[in-house]
């Protein structure tokens, strides 16, 4: 069975079942538990299926183990994962490898990711771009690129600001070029 054999009607059900669980994370007294039931859910659609793998990965990820998460989240990315759950999938693989001591791996990943042309994204994952740039930024720094990271996390900063957005790009742009950001 493939996705597509799963009717529209049975995937929204699907999805609003898992937004109600995923809302439900922090009255989780067992992560296990919260984890099983995610599996279940992820059970229902076919076997290897890239969402359902994705979703497994976070849970494992949201409830402290990064390893599995890191395993699921590469199946999922390796069997096809599309639009904004894979955009998701890379930024939550990369911060994950970052926290288990590969920031150079973080960085080549969300590095490719900053690379994906706007054109080519929803505005459902462009609306993620800042994202990419602040866990590339932690990434940075875990490698001793400290200004690289800081010039991203105000360039990322700069449009949010009801002032000084200008000025504050500028400034991001000028960590680089600046003789001690050469």
């Amino acid at each position: 069975m493939t996705t597509s054999d799963i009717g529209d009607s049975h995937i929204e059900d699907w999805e609003r079942r898992l937004a109600a669980l995923w809302a439900e994370l922090d009255t989780y007294e067992d992560p296990a538990e919260f984890r099983a039931r995610v599996a279940e859910l992820a059970g229902e659609r076919p076997a290897d299926d890239p969402v359902g793998l994705f979703e497994r990965g976070a849970a494992h990820d949201s409830t402290g183990e990064p390893e599995q998460a890191v395993r699921f989240y590469q199946r999922a990315l390796d069997g096809g994962l599309t639009g904004l759950r894979r955009r998701r999938a890379v930024i939550q693989l990369a911060s994950s490898l970052r926290n288990l001591g590969r920031p150079d791996r973080s960085v080549e990943l969300l590095t490719e990711e900053r690379a994906v042309p706007a054109d080519r994204l929803d505005a459902d994952e462009a609306a993620l771009s800042a994202a990419v740039d602040a866990f590339l930024a932690l990434a940075l720094a875990d490698t001793g690129r400290d200004r690289e990271a800081v010039s991203l996390a105000l360039g990322a900063l700069a449009p949010l600001l009801p002032r000084y957005n200008r000025s504050l790009a500028h400034y991001a742009k000028d960590l680089l070029t600046s003789p001690d950001g050469s």
